[in-house]
C-alpha cells in the first residue's frame, strides 16, 4: 500500500462480513540469492520486531475489530525464518510469484493454517509505486496470509526519519511491516474491515507518526499508527493527531 487512503463521507472502518485473525503465527521468509551470506541486521532485527509486537500496546490498536467469533488476537507466535534462495525478481513480482516463494521456502512442509508469511526480497523497489502489500491465498488447500516487501536500503520514498540505532533499511522495513501486519490482522482476506473507499486501518494513517517511539519488547521503533473507530468517534483511546482524528499507535 502507498501513502494515504480516503475517508469518504464516514471515515470509519465498516465490517464487510469476513474473518479477522484471532491467532497468528508469523513466519518471515527471505527471498533472494544474498540472504544465505547476509551479515547485516535485518533477519535478526525483523525477528525481534515481530516478537516485540506480540501483545504490545501498538498491536492492541487493532483489538477493537471483531467478527462473529470475537476480536483480533494480538498475541503472535513467531516462527524461525525460512528462505527461498532463488533469484528474486528485479521488478515488482506478481502475487502468485510471492506465494510460490513461500511454497519454496516451506520445502515440502505443510503451511500453518491462516499463518502469516511476510516475504522480504533482496531486490530494490525501482519504479514500483508501493513499499509493501499484503494478501491471501492457499497452499495445498490450506489458507494462508502473506505479504511482500522490497529491499528498502537507500529508498527515500519508503524511509523513516528515526532509526533508533538500526540500519536505515531495517528501520524502514519495521514501519511497513507494522502496516501490513496490522492490516493482515484486521482484514486478512480483504473482506473484513475497511472504509468506504477500500482503505484499511493502516492505510488511513500511512506516513503519519505520533512523534513518539513505539515500544516493541525492549526495542524502540518509528511506526505509523492505525485507524481506530473508537478514537475517531471520541471514545477511548485518544488519538495522536488530536481529539477525534482516529490515528493511534499505542502511546495514547
Amino acid at each position: 500500500h502507498g501513502p494515504g487512503g480516503g475517508s469518504g463521507s464516514n471515515p470509519d472502518l465498516t465490517y464487510h462480513g469476513g474473518s479477522v485473525q484471532h491467532s497468528t503465527t508469523v513466519t518471515p521468509v527471505f527471498w533472494g540469492t544474498s540472504w544465505s551470506s547476509y551479515t547485516g541486521d535485518k533477519i535478526g532485527g525483523l525477528g525481534s520486531f515481530y516478537s516485540g509486537a506480540s501483545g504490545s500496546a501498538y498491536l492492541r490498536t487493532t483489538s477493537e475489530y471483531t467478527d462473529g467469533n470475537g476480536g483480533v488476537g494480538t498475541t503472535l507466535t513467531v516462527a524461525n525464518p525460512m528462505y527461498d534462495s532463488a533469484r528474486a525478481p528485479s521488478k515488482a513480482p506478481s502475487t502468485s510469484a510471492v506465494l510460490q516463494a513461500v511454497v519454496t521456502a516451506l520445502a515440502g512442509a505443510q503451511p500453518i493454517q491462516n499463518g502469516y508469511y511476510p516475504v522480504y526480497s533482496d531486490q530494490k523497489r525501482g519504479h514500483a509505486n508501493y513499499c509493501a502489500w499484503h494478501t491471501y491465498g492457499t497452499i495445498n488447500g490450506t489458507p494462508v496470509e502473506f505479504a511482500f516487501f522490497f529491499n528498502l536500503d537507500g529508498d527515500p520514498g519508503c524511509d523513516v526519519s528515526s532509526t533508533y540505532g538500526r540500519s536505515a533499511g531495517l528501520a524502514a522495513l519495521g514501519n511497513v511491516s507494522g502496516h501490513e501486519l496490522s492490516e493482515t490482522l484486521t482484514d486478512p482476506q480483504l473482506n473484513a474491515w475497511y472504509d468506504s473507499t477500500g482503505a484499511e486501518n493502516a492505510d488511513k494513517c500511512a506516513w503519519t507518526f505520533s512523534g513518539k517511539a513505539v515500544t516493541l519488547g525492549s526495542g524502540s521503533w518509528q511506526i505509523q499508527g492505525n485507524w481506530s473507530n473508537l478514537s475517531h468517534d471520541k471514545q477511548t483511546p485518544t488519538s495522536y493527531l488530536g481529539s477525534g482524528s482516529g490515528c493511534v499507535d499505542g502511546n495514547q
